[in-house]
């Protein structure tokens, strides 16, 4: 099939540069597959007429799942007929991207056999992508996967795939188990994650330190970041030994913290824990001298998202600090009321975190029965005047009695 190669002078552009390229892997699936030797032809045709020929042609799926495939066609069926369907699969990753190599070759042997062999591992929610198949290859996909030991993952409005950094398996930052959350909430929300009902995509990242190897903060409606509620923990001989070793501490690590929670004399390294905003970049400059503390836990937030509506948005702390301890159901009731509200009030293709801009954050909290508390706070308040409903109560009742 080499020789069958169609000619793609504008995407062997792309082939330059020392970077590793996407064409190239496509021309390396391509020896072997058809549906990759028309995707070429496809990409190269669509550089050329600056148009894309993909559409969405319909739902489709496998029986009993409403997501966990993205329907896509080629509007140049007799063109290209080998991507006339080109259906994504999305395939639920081991919690902390853990495989062995034997489990790796059965999904790539289903792949070859089914789809034009091409993969992305992994996608931005963190799924197993699986490029490229036809509508009458779903159901044998499915059942071989299954067979295997793998489902799929979420797509559509529903619970995303949960996905985590490796935590405590490998790292010594992690404050919590994520590997163990990650795979609690997968089992737990199995209904939420195969059968879209909500009005958008709904995504738990769960991150083992505040470095948030996984970027939660930015890209998950649920955001669980390991913390620590008390003291760092200093060995003060080896902050000594990293200024033998010529690091700068006033420079390199107090100027940058965002706290100003530091002190140093030349001899003793001073952290009024207090005002710490558990940043990691002391920890992160200084690992030898500085660990977190022992009262480990996580930070909950809600609401982050990318830019597709209303704009970026960053993750708003929604508990400070919470205990993860199997199994979860303190956490689980809460997502029970934030999705009722969200589900019975939310517009279509709105996310939970420009849900709680529109319904505004307070009357989101007292919705699902959270008390509000100042680490809520985003910035000062712009509005002086505040109402206080409970106050006004208060005083009808007092002037009701007078009355009497």
């Amino acid at each position: 099939m080499a020789d069958k190669l169609p000619p793609t002078p504008k995407l062997d552009e792309l082939e330059k540069g020392p970077w590793p390229s996407f064409v190239s892997e496509i021309k390396m699936a391509a020896k072997s597959s058809l549906a990759s030797q028309d995707l070429l032809g496809l990409l190269e045709r669509s550089y050329n007429e600056k148009i894309g020929h993909w559409k969405h042609g319909g739902i489709v799926g496998v029986l009993g799942y409403g997501g966990g495939v993205i329907g896509r066609y080629c509007d140049l069926p007799a063109e290209f007929p080998n991507v006339s369907h080109f259906h994504t699969v999305r395939v639920n990753q081991p919690a902390g991207w853990y495989y062995k190599t034997d489990a790796l070759r059965k999904i790539c042997d289903i792949w070859e056999k089914r789809g034009s062999g091409l993969t992305n591992m992994h996608g931005s929610t963190g799924d197993i992508i699986l490029l490229g198949t036809r509508t009458d290859e779903l159901e044998p996909i499915f059942a071989e996967l299954t067979a295997i030991g793998f489902d799929l993952g979420g797509s559509g409005s529903d619970v995303r795939t949960p996905s985590c950094c490796l935590g405590k398996s490998r790292c010594e930052w992690a404050c919590y188990d994520t590997m163990a959350l990650t795979h609690d909430l997968t089992q737990s929300f199995q209904d939420e994650l195969h059968r879209p009902a909500f009005p958008y995509k709904f995504k738990f990242k769960m991150s083992g330190c505040p470095n948030d190897c996984v970027a939660s903060v930015a890209r998950a409606d649920i955001s669980i970041i390991g913390t620590w509620r008390d003291n760092i923990r200093v060995n003060q001989d080896a902050v000594l030994e990293y200024t033998k070793n010529g690091l700068n501490i006033q420079k390199e690590v107090i100027a940058f913290c965002p706290g100003k929670c530091m002190e140093w004399d030349g001899k003793q390294l001073d952290i009024d824990n207090s005002t710490c905003r558990r940043c990691m970049h002391c920890i992160n400059v200084m690992p030898k001298a500085l660990r977190p503390g022992k009262d480990t836990g996580a930070t909950v937030l809600i609401g982050s998202k990318a830019p597709i509506i209303e704009g970026a948005l960053l993750s708003s702390v929604l508990i400070p600090f919470w205990k993860p301890v199997a199994p979860y159901t303190d956490l689980k009731d809460l997502m029970g009321r934030i999705w009722e509200i969200w589900c019975e009030e939310g517009k279509n293709r709105e996310r939970i975190g420009e849900f709680i801009q529109r319904m505004g954050m307070g009357n989101f909290l007292e919705t699902i029965g959270v008390e509000p508390i100042p680490e809520m706070v985003a910035h000062p308040r712009e509005n002086p005047y505040v109402f206080y409903e409970e106050y006004l109560v208060e005083d009808d009742e007092e002037e009701g009695q007078d009355k009497n």
